[in-house]
Protein backbone atom coordinates (compact mmCIF):
# COMPACT_ATOMS: atom_id res chain seq x y z
CA UNK A 1 0.00 0.00 0.00
CA UNK A 2 0.99 3.53 -0.89
CA UNK A 3 -0.09 5.27 1.94
CA UNK A 4 -0.79 8.80 0.33
CA UNK A 5 -4.12 9.26 2.48
CA UNK A 6 -2.38 8.90 5.74
CA UNK A 7 0.41 11.46 4.02
CA UNK A 8 -2.10 14.12 3.67
CA UNK A 9 -2.91 14.12 7.48
CA UNK A 10 0.44 16.47 7.80
CA UNK A 11 0.48 17.68 3.95
CA UNK A 12 -2.88 18.96 3.19
CA UNK A 13 -1.57 22.21 2.17
CA UNK A 14 0.80 20.79 -0.33
CA UNK A 15 -1.15 18.03 -2.14
CA UNK A 16 1.64 18.19 -4.76
CA UNK A 17 4.02 16.81 -2.66
CA UNK A 18 2.20 13.51 -1.86
CA UNK A 19 1.04 13.38 -5.39
CA UNK A 20 5.20 13.32 -7.16
CA UNK A 21 6.01 11.16 -4.52
CA UNK A 22 3.25 8.10 -5.23
CA UNK A 23 5.85 7.30 -8.53
CA UNK A 24 8.15 7.38 -6.13
CA UNK A 25 7.43 5.20 -3.53
CA UNK A 26 6.15 2.27 -6.41
CA UNK A 27 9.66 2.73 -8.25
CA UNK A 28 11.15 2.26 -4.44
CA UNK A 29 9.02 -1.22 -4.16
CA UNK A 30 10.13 -2.52 -7.26
CA UNK A 31 13.38 -1.73 -7.40
CA UNK A 32 14.10 -3.50 -4.11
CA UNK A 33 12.57 -6.55 -5.62
CA UNK A 34 8.38 -6.06 -4.73
CA UNK A 35 7.66 -8.47 -8.08
CA UNK A 36 4.14 -6.96 -9.05
CA UNK A 37 2.94 -10.28 -10.15
CA UNK A 38 3.24 -11.76 -6.64
CA UNK A 39 2.32 -8.46 -4.38
CA UNK A 40 -0.60 -6.64 -5.42
CA UNK A 41 0.93 -2.48 -5.01
CA UNK A 42 -2.21 0.27 -4.67
CA UNK A 43 -3.02 3.62 -3.71
CA UNK A 44 -4.97 3.64 -0.51
CA UNK A 45 -6.79 7.31 -1.11
CA UNK A 46 -8.55 5.20 -4.63
CA UNK A 47 -9.57 2.17 -1.97
CA UNK A 48 -13.52 3.69 -1.09
CA UNK A 49 -13.87 0.84 1.63
CA UNK A 50 -10.98 1.99 3.71
CA UNK A 51 -12.31 5.21 4.72
CA UNK A 52 -15.92 3.77 5.49
CA UNK A 53 -14.71 1.00 7.78
CA UNK A 54 -12.42 3.85 9.44
CA UNK A 55 -15.57 5.47 10.27
CA UNK A 56 -17.48 2.44 11.78
CA UNK A 57 -14.36 1.82 13.74
CA UNK A 58 -14.08 5.36 15.08
CA UNK A 59 -17.22 4.42 17.41
CA UNK A 60 -15.28 1.74 18.86
CA UNK A 61 -12.59 3.77 20.14
CA UNK A 62 -11.94 6.73 22.72
CA UNK A 63 -10.30 10.14 22.38
CA UNK A 64 -8.64 9.51 25.49
CA UNK A 65 -7.41 6.40 24.27
CA UNK A 66 -5.97 8.00 20.73
CA UNK A 67 -4.42 10.49 22.74
CA UNK A 68 -2.22 8.39 25.09
CA UNK A 69 -0.80 5.99 21.61
CA UNK A 70 2.43 6.43 22.05
CA UNK A 71 3.42 6.22 18.37
CA UNK A 72 0.85 9.32 18.36
CA UNK A 73 2.54 11.20 21.38
CA UNK A 74 5.95 10.84 19.96
CA UNK A 75 5.40 11.63 15.96
CA UNK A 76 3.09 15.04 17.68
CA UNK A 77 6.00 16.17 19.38
CA UNK A 78 8.58 14.95 16.38
CA UNK A 79 6.35 17.21 13.85
CA UNK A 80 6.29 20.13 16.20
CA UNK A 81 1.95 20.63 16.32
CA UNK A 82 1.77 22.06 19.47
CA UNK A 83 -2.41 22.41 20.01
CA UNK A 84 -2.54 22.54 16.00
CA UNK A 85 -2.60 18.72 15.80
CA UNK A 86 -4.89 17.92 12.50
CA UNK A 87 -8.14 15.70 13.61
CA UNK A 88 -7.27 13.47 10.76
CA UNK A 89 -3.51 13.15 12.30
CA UNK A 90 -4.94 11.55 15.33
CA UNK A 91 -6.84 9.12 14.08
CA UNK A 92 -4.80 7.30 11.63
CA UNK A 93 -4.37 4.62 13.81
CA UNK A 94 -7.48 4.03 12.99
CA UNK A 95 -7.18 4.34 9.42
CA UNK A 96 -4.57 1.81 9.83
CA UNK A 97 -6.73 -0.66 11.69
CA UNK A 98 -8.94 -0.37 8.45
CA UNK A 99 -5.88 -0.68 5.81
CA UNK A 100 -4.45 -4.12 7.77
CA UNK A 101 -8.51 -5.49 8.50
CA UNK A 102 -9.72 -4.74 5.09
CA UNK A 103 -7.53 -7.22 3.56
CA UNK A 104 -7.53 -9.84 6.89
CA UNK A 105 -3.73 -9.29 7.19
CA UNK A 106 -2.49 -11.77 9.58
CA UNK A 107 1.08 -10.36 9.37
CA UNK A 108 2.34 -7.08 9.04
CA UNK A 109 5.88 -5.89 8.82
CA UNK A 110 6.62 -3.06 11.07
CA UNK A 111 9.09 -1.11 12.65
CA UNK A 112 9.64 -0.93 16.76
CA UNK A 113 7.56 2.27 17.07
CA UNK A 114 4.75 1.25 15.24
CA UNK A 115 3.98 -1.27 17.31
CA UNK A 116 1.43 0.86 19.45
CA UNK A 117 -0.96 0.87 16.33
CA UNK A 118 -1.09 -3.14 15.81
CA UNK A 119 -1.94 -3.31 19.17
CA UNK A 120 -4.84 -0.71 18.81
CA UNK A 121 -5.69 -2.41 15.80
CA UNK A 122 -6.02 -5.89 17.04
CA UNK A 123 -8.17 -3.98 20.14
CA UNK A 124 -10.50 -2.69 17.71
CA UNK A 125 -10.61 -6.21 15.95
CA UNK A 126 -11.54 -7.69 19.66
CA UNK A 127 -14.03 -4.98 20.18
CA UNK A 128 -15.87 -5.26 17.33
CA UNK A 129 -16.20 -8.80 16.88
CA UNK A 130 -17.19 -8.89 20.58
CA UNK A 131 -20.00 -6.14 19.96
CA UNK A 132 -21.11 -7.94 16.79
CA UNK A 133 -21.42 -11.40 17.72
CA UNK A 134 -19.21 -12.26 15.33
CA UNK A 135 -15.42 -14.06 14.31
CA UNK A 136 -15.04 -11.78 10.77
CA UNK A 137 -11.81 -9.76 11.57
CA UNK A 138 -8.83 -11.35 12.78
CA UNK A 139 -5.65 -10.11 14.70
CA UNK A 140 -2.35 -9.20 13.27
CA UNK A 141 0.70 -9.99 14.44
CA UNK A 142 3.78 -7.89 14.06
CA UNK A 143 6.64 -8.45 11.98
CA UNK A 144 9.35 -6.40 13.16
CA UNK A 145 13.10 -6.83 11.92
CA UNK A 146 16.24 -7.30 13.30
CA UNK A 147 16.98 -3.66 13.37
CA UNK A 148 13.11 -2.50 14.75
CA UNK A 149 14.35 1.31 13.34
CA UNK A 150 17.00 2.24 11.37
CA UNK A 151 17.82 5.49 12.76
CA UNK A 152 18.75 8.33 11.03
CA UNK A 153 21.78 9.85 9.60
CA UNK A 154 22.11 12.83 12.18
CA UNK A 155 21.70 10.14 14.98
CA UNK A 156 17.51 10.71 16.04
CA UNK A 157 16.10 7.54 16.73
CA UNK A 158 14.45 7.33 13.20
CA UNK A 159 15.10 8.01 9.73
CA UNK A 160 12.51 9.83 7.67
CA UNK A 161 12.51 11.65 4.36
CA UNK A 162 10.78 14.60 6.24
CA UNK A 163 13.36 14.36 8.72
CA UNK A 164 15.93 15.47 6.38
CA UNK A 165 17.98 12.40 7.82
CA UNK A 166 17.85 9.80 5.43
CA UNK A 167 19.74 8.13 2.49
CA UNK A 168 17.26 7.38 -0.45
CA UNK A 169 17.22 4.34 -2.58
CA UNK A 170 17.72 6.66 -5.63
CA UNK A 171 20.68 8.74 -4.43
CA UNK A 172 23.60 8.85 -6.49
CA UNK A 173 26.97 7.75 -5.54
CA UNK A 174 28.42 11.55 -4.63
CA UNK A 175 25.02 11.99 -2.66
CA UNK A 176 25.60 8.76 -0.64
CA UNK A 177 28.92 9.87 0.02
CA UNK A 178 28.35 12.79 0.91
CA UNK A 179 25.53 11.87 3.70
CA UNK A 180 27.78 9.18 5.09
CA UNK A 181 30.56 11.75 5.93
CA UNK A 182 28.15 13.85 7.21
CA UNK A 183 26.60 11.36 9.43
CA UNK A 184 26.57 12.07 13.43
CA UNK A 185 29.20 10.10 15.37
CA UNK A 186 29.81 9.85 19.54
CA UNK A 187 30.03 13.32 19.97
CA UNK A 188 33.30 13.15 22.46
CA UNK A 189 35.40 11.17 20.27
CA UNK A 190 37.44 14.12 19.74
CA UNK A 191 41.15 13.19 18.79
CA UNK A 192 41.59 9.27 16.92
CA UNK A 193 43.64 8.06 20.37
CA UNK A 194 40.15 8.68 22.14
CA UNK A 195 37.84 5.72 23.50
CA UNK A 196 34.72 5.85 21.33
CA UNK A 197 31.16 4.61 22.06
CA UNK A 198 29.61 2.36 19.60
CA UNK A 199 25.76 2.83 21.22
CA UNK A 200 23.35 5.10 19.60
CA UNK A 201 26.41 5.32 16.86
CA UNK A 202 24.43 5.57 13.44
CA UNK A 203 27.79 4.44 11.86
CA UNK A 204 28.02 1.34 13.37
CA UNK A 205 24.01 0.59 13.66
CA UNK A 206 24.62 0.50 9.71
CA UNK A 207 27.75 -1.17 9.83
CA UNK A 208 25.90 -4.17 11.76
CA UNK A 209 23.06 -4.03 9.02
CA UNK A 210 24.66 -3.98 5.73
CA UNK A 211 28.25 -4.96 6.35
CA UNK A 212 28.17 -8.51 5.11
CA UNK A 213 31.75 -9.06 6.92
CA UNK A 214 30.34 -8.98 10.39
CA UNK A 215 33.93 -10.15 11.77
CA UNK A 216 35.75 -6.81 10.65
CA UNK A 217 32.76 -4.83 12.12
CA UNK A 218 33.38 -6.81 15.04
CA UNK A 219 36.78 -5.59 14.52
CA UNK A 220 36.23 -2.08 14.04
CA UNK A 221 33.62 -2.01 16.99
CA UNK A 222 36.50 -3.35 19.40
CA UNK A 223 39.27 -1.06 17.83
CA UNK A 224 36.99 2.31 17.94
CA UNK A 225 36.24 1.43 21.81
CA UNK A 226 39.20 1.00 22.73
CA UNK A 227 40.56 4.28 20.61
CA UNK A 228 43.06 4.65 17.88
CA UNK A 229 40.11 4.70 14.90
CA UNK A 230 39.56 7.98 13.38
CA UNK A 231 35.44 8.34 12.32
CA UNK A 232 36.54 8.98 9.18
CA UNK A 233 37.73 5.45 8.22
CA UNK A 234 34.81 3.75 9.69
CA UNK A 235 32.59 6.24 7.33
CA UNK A 236 34.55 5.47 4.58
CA UNK A 237 33.68 1.41 5.32
CA UNK A 238 30.42 2.53 5.82
CA UNK A 239 30.49 4.25 2.44
CA UNK A 240 31.94 1.42 0.35
CA UNK A 241 29.40 -1.16 2.00
CA UNK A 242 26.43 1.27 1.18
CA UNK A 243 27.38 1.84 -2.11
CA UNK A 244 27.82 -1.83 -2.83
CA UNK A 245 24.39 -2.48 -1.79
CA UNK A 246 22.51 0.17 -2.99
CA UNK A 247 23.90 -0.19 -6.38
CA UNK A 248 21.76 -2.60 -8.00
CA UNK A 249 18.77 -1.60 -6.15
CA UNK A 250 19.70 1.93 -8.33
CA UNK A 251 19.76 0.46 -11.70
CA UNK A 252 16.67 -1.41 -11.35
CA UNK A 253 15.16 1.64 -10.12
CA UNK A 254 16.09 3.68 -13.21
CA UNK A 255 15.03 0.67 -15.43
CA UNK A 256 11.60 0.69 -14.12
CA UNK A 257 11.86 4.39 -14.75
CA UNK A 258 12.62 4.42 -18.24
CA UNK A 259 8.63 3.43 -18.56
CA UNK A 260 6.60 5.22 -16.15
CA UNK A 261 3.57 4.52 -17.89
CA UNK A 262 3.46 1.01 -17.19
CA UNK A 263 4.32 1.63 -13.48
CA UNK A 264 1.39 3.42 -13.80
CA UNK A 265 -0.10 0.61 -15.31
CA UNK A 266 0.85 -1.76 -12.24
CA UNK A 267 -0.77 0.77 -9.99
CA UNK A 268 -3.65 1.12 -11.63
CA UNK A 269 -4.48 -3.40 -11.92
CA UNK A 270 -3.33 -3.39 -8.51
CA UNK A 271 -5.55 -0.98 -6.96
CA UNK A 272 -8.52 -2.04 -8.59
CA UNK A 273 -7.60 -5.76 -7.63
CA UNK A 274 -7.08 -4.22 -3.77
CA UNK A 275 -10.72 -2.32 -4.24
CA UNK A 276 -12.24 -5.08 -5.01
CA UNK A 277 -10.74 -7.44 -2.03
CA UNK A 278 -11.65 -4.34 -0.02
CA UNK A 279 -15.63 -4.29 -0.96
CA UNK A 280 -16.14 -7.39 0.12
CA UNK A 281 -14.79 -7.04 3.27
CA UNK A 282 -16.45 -3.92 3.55
CA UNK A 283 -19.67 -6.12 3.05
CA UNK A 284 -18.93 -8.30 5.43
CA UNK A 285 -18.88 -5.46 7.97
CA UNK A 286 -21.98 -3.82 6.81
CA UNK A 287 -23.42 -7.30 7.34
CA UNK A 288 -22.86 -7.97 10.79
CA UNK A 289 -23.48 -4.39 11.86
CA UNK A 290 -26.91 -5.05 10.06
CA UNK A 291 -26.41 -2.17 7.68
CA UNK A 292 -26.92 -4.81 4.80
CA UNK A 293 -30.48 -2.83 4.34
CA UNK A 294 -31.17 -3.72 0.80
CA UNK A 295 -29.33 -7.27 0.42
Amino acid sequence: MIADAQALTDNAENPMKVRENILEVALDYLAVGIDPLKTTIFIQSLIPALPELMMYYLNLVTWNRLKHNPTVKQEIQQKGFGEAIPAGFMVYPISQAADITAFKAELVPVGEDQLPMIEQTNEIVRHFNRIYKTDLLIEAEAIIPKMARLPGTDGKAKMGKSLGNAIFLSDAPEVIEKKIKGMYTDPTHLRVEDPGKIEGNPVFDYLTIFDPDQEAVQSLKDHYQRGGLGDSIVKKRLNEVIQTFLAPIRTRRLQFAQDKGEVWNILRRGTAHASSVAEQTLAEVRKAMHLDYFS
